[in-house]
């Protein structure tokens, strides 16, 4: 027992040193990186900080541009006039609209395309590259695609065919002007969707699939019990990031319609764009700005809960 007691007591004491110093360099690491991660921190928080500080000063003042003297603190009027304006109304629901449309465009024709390019086939490559292309075209150039080439009364593609088939063209822009804008949209998100879908099937479990085949399954429910199921969590995704830049489109609308006629194609991002630089009130679109600012963070929260969930629930 002894001996025992006289061997342990220099082992434990030299060990103590040596966790203290280890210890000891982990905060010294720890530092370090805060010390050389501060200055990009500080600047994003400026960065930040400075537009937002600013937005929220020009929303409880009154501030024109055509009165840049007249800059007394109005509270909350300028949010009161937005919201009970008119036009917010009709910008709320084309918002939700054409979010809500090109969603559904995307997730289900993404889910059968995908399943499409997934089999085997001559040129599978180029008709993937084709498939995801639209993608990397900017938006205004897309939209001026769509309304000079495609969408053109008289000298468009579509005017061509109906033209062929003895049809009188259609005015799009005029006589369907937000299905029109539902439809540029939906042609740039969808390859969007094919790409993260389409990559996902790639690690569908084959072996599965086979067994499932021999016990009698038929492509339904294949595709309803392995297949989808499988798809749920990168389907959850394009909802959620295409929700979160669905909900400020604004240069197909304007390219293309000018939020017209009227307020049928107006959206919330072209509304505070109309009120600050046509009508020059920048206290009242920063004010809609703001409002803007919560409901697009409402939805994320609520589309984070909802993903989380899921992909809690799949594991």
């Amino acid at each position: 027992m002894k001996t025992t007691t006289l061997n342990a007591g220099p082992a434990s004491a030299a060990a103590e040193p040596k966790q203290d110093s280890h210890q000891g360099g982990k905060r010294k690491t720890s530092r370090i990186n805060r010390f050389m991660v501060s200055p990009s921190v500080l600047v994003l928080a400026l960065w930040m900080v400075i537009p937002l500080s600013m937005t929220i000063y020009f929303s409880v003042i009154r501030y024109n541009l055509l009165y840049p003297g007249d800059n007394e603190f109005v509270g909350l009027e300028n949010f009161q006039f937005f919201v009970t304006d008119f036009g917010f109304m009709a910008g709320m629901s084309n918002t939700l609209l054409l979010v809500g449309s090109v969603l559904l465009i995307t997730v289900v024709l993404g889910v059968l395309i995908s399943l499409l390019v997934n089999q085997a086939f001559l040129g599978r490559g180029i008709v993937r590259i084709l498939l995801i292309s639209p993608f990397f075209i900017m938006p205004t150039v897309n939209a001026l695609i769509w309304k000079n080439l495609l969408l053109h009364p008289v000298s468009g593609v579509f005017a061509a065919i109906w033209k062929f088939f003895g049809a009188t063209p259609i005015d799009w822009f005029s006589e369907f002007p937000l299905f029109s804008i539902i439809m540029i949209v939906s042609w740039q998100w969808l390859p969007f969707a094919i790409l993260l879908l389409m990559t996902a099937l790639q690690s569908l479990d084959q072996e599965q699939q086979e067994a499932a085949r021999l016990d009698g399954a038929g492509p339904w429910a294949l595709f309803f019990h392995l297949t989808l199921p499988h798809l749920a969590r990168p389907i959850a995704v394009v909802v959620m990031i295409e929700t979160i830049f669905l909900l400020s489109i604004f240069a197909e609308i304007f390219t293309t319609t000018g939020g017209g006629p009227g307020y049928e194609t107006t959206n919330l991002a072209y509304l505070i764009y109309s009120q600050a630089l046509l009508q020059f009130d920048v206290g009242l679109a920063s004010a809609g700005g703001l409002i803007a600012v919560v409901l697009a963070n409402i939805a994320a929260f609520f589309l984070v809960r909802l993903i989380g969930k899921s992909l809690t629930e799949k594991q």
